[in-house]
Order: structure tokens, then sequence, then C-alpha cells
């Protein structure tokens, strides 16, 4: 089962008007944290007004609070691409 759609749903938290989820997992097979079963390691790229006149920094934070648990088990490793609808 992905993780894909309950990450989804957490994000939804941050009105995204794009949304881009893609499990990585395979690329990371044997590395540390990987699971056979994959969602552990993901890139997130998402454009929100949300993130309007905040630092890179206070954008994951966002992003790391609506995953919320989930930063911890399963997923291990996260690449976030967090934008403006303004940012190329």
């Amino acid at each position: 089962m992905t993780l894909e759609p309950v990450m989804r749903e957490r994000l939804a938290t941050l009105h995204p008007e794009t949304l881009e989820i893609t499990d990585d997992s395979a690329a990371h097979a044997g590395h540390s944290g990987a699971a056979p079963g994959g969602n552990t390691h993901w890139t997130v790229a998402i454009v929100s007004r949300s993130f309007e006149g905040k630092p890179t920094i206070a954008r994951h934070r966002m992003v790391y609070s609506a995953l919320g648990d989930l930063m911890n088990n399963p997923i291990h490793a996260l690449q976030i691409r967090a934008r403006t609808p303004e940012e190329p």
C-alpha cells in the first residue's frame, strides 16, 4: 500500500495549487532507512499561497508539520520543493 494518498490528504491543509508526490524509495534500496515495501524516501513539489513571505526553512517546517507523525515512520527522507505560484 502506498503512502501517497495519506500524504496528499495531510498536505491539503496547505491549500496547494499544485502538488506532486513521488516515491523515490526504489532508488534507495539497500540504504539506511529503506524498507522492502518502499514508502520511505519521497519527493514533494508543492505550490501554495500559504508560503508567501516565508523563507525556505519555514516552508519546509510547514510541510513537516502537515505530515505530522509520518515523518517519524515510515518516512525516512523527504526532498521538498515548496514555492508560491509566482516563483519559477
